[in-house]
């Protein structure tokens, strides 16, 4: 086991040390981004401004939607570090939040956070957490639901307010990083593209979802399918939290068993953006073991070989931003779901054992 363990180090430290230096030179500039578009924080504390300051307003949706789709779509300054937001759709608490706050740890200005949780829940994490006091306005969520959709674009609007957010990553509770932070925001600010799964699927599950009551504003050669789980870059993002066109026609027309967190931005990314998509996600979901459901990792399907084969079996193109080379690599995903909460405590020794977010 130790000689596993060892071997696991020296991978993930050969991985980082394989970060390109132009994109080690972005992580030394001082953030001077937060607070030009977005809300006024009344808190204080080293943590909390790192992830962001307080988010809580009075807005309702279409207010802010309206706010969000008037900001810049670029980061405009180039002395102003880029940062990645990171945006989790909970039920409640983040049970991996131990495993978060290593990961974040030491990347002050880099990152901001945003929670959409259940309004039943009114747990809050520490105050020296990353995770105090960074949850929006949030509303009643239905699984395969419109509300799914209204809770993305709320998170997608919310983020966008900071103008120095440039990608934006949704994440579950069940959700875990596969790397350590400069190898993912190396990843993310350094592509070209946004990762967004969009496949055209003939199927049952797929064409077989779709209404003509959509017509014309959607036909059905137009109709993809995709994982919830998405990362875009800013103007995407921008664009989708402005699309006053395809949105209604979604909600009102894909209703279970269509769900709308599966097909709305796989086909509008499609339409809109074609050539600015990977056409892939970036997080990791087993759905090998069929059911309407991805498989659910526990404490004991936690091992080595399982994070090894999440983070290395596989085949991907990237798109480099920085010198426009198009690459194949084995690195195509940076975060993995679905995790029991009791997966914790293996998780922690692996990531202990790699002594990359600590």
């Amino acid at each position: 086991m130790a000689t596993l363990l060892s071997c696991f180090s020296l991978v993930v430290f050969a991985l980082g040390s394989l970060v390109p230096l132009h994109f080690a030179k972005s992580l030394v500039f001082a953030d001077l981004c937060f607070g030009t578009y977005a809300l006024q924080s009344s808190v204080t504390g080293t943590a909390r401004a790192n992830a962001g300051g307080r988010l809580w307003h009075s807005m309702g949706d279409e207010e802010l939607l309206r706010r969000a789709s008037a900001v810049p779509r670029a980061v405009e300054s180039r002395r102003k570090a880029k940062k990645v937001a990171f945006m989790f759709l909970t039920r409640g608490r983040i049970p991996f939040r131990v495993l978060w706050e290593r990961f974040f740890r030491g990347h002050d200005g880099l990152f901001s956070i945003y929670i959409h949780a259940s309004p039943d829940c009114e747990e809050e994490p520490p105050e020296a957490s990353v995770f105090y006091r960074r949850r929006i306005p949030s509303k009643p969520v239905e699984w395969g639901g419109p509300s799914m959709l209204e809770a993305e674009r709320r998170l997608l609007a919310n983020a966008i307010l900071d103008a120095c957010n440039e990608r934006f990553v949704l994440l579950s509770e069940s959700c875990i990083p596969l790397f350590d932070f400069p190898t993912i925001y190396n990843y993310l600010i350094g592509s070209a593209l946004s990762f967004v799964s969009s496949l055209d699927d003939p199927g049952k599950a797929g064409r077989g979802r779709y209404s003509r009551r959509m017509r014309p504003t959607v036909t059905l050669a137009e109709w993809r399918k995709g994982s919830q789980w998405f990362e875009v870059q800013r103007g995407l993002a921008v664009g989708i939290v402005s699309d006053r066109r395809y949105y209604p026609v979604f909600r009102e027309h894909c209703r279970p068993p269509c769900y709308v967190d599966e097909h709305y931005l796989p086909t509008v990314v499609a339409k809109l953006a074609p050539g600015l998509n990977a056409n892939r996600s970036v997080t990791w979901v087993d759905w090998s073991r069929g059911g309407s459901h991805p498989a659910t990792y526990k404490r004991r399907d936690v091992s080595l070989g399982l994070m090894e084969r999440m983070r290395r079996g596989s085949k991907c193109v990237y798109n480099n931003n920085n010198n426009n080379r198009t690459t194949t690599s084995s690195s195509c995903f940076l975060f993995a779901r679905k995790f029991e909460a009791s997966a914790l405590a293996r998780l922690l020794l692996i990531a202990d054992a790699a002594k990359r977010w600590n």
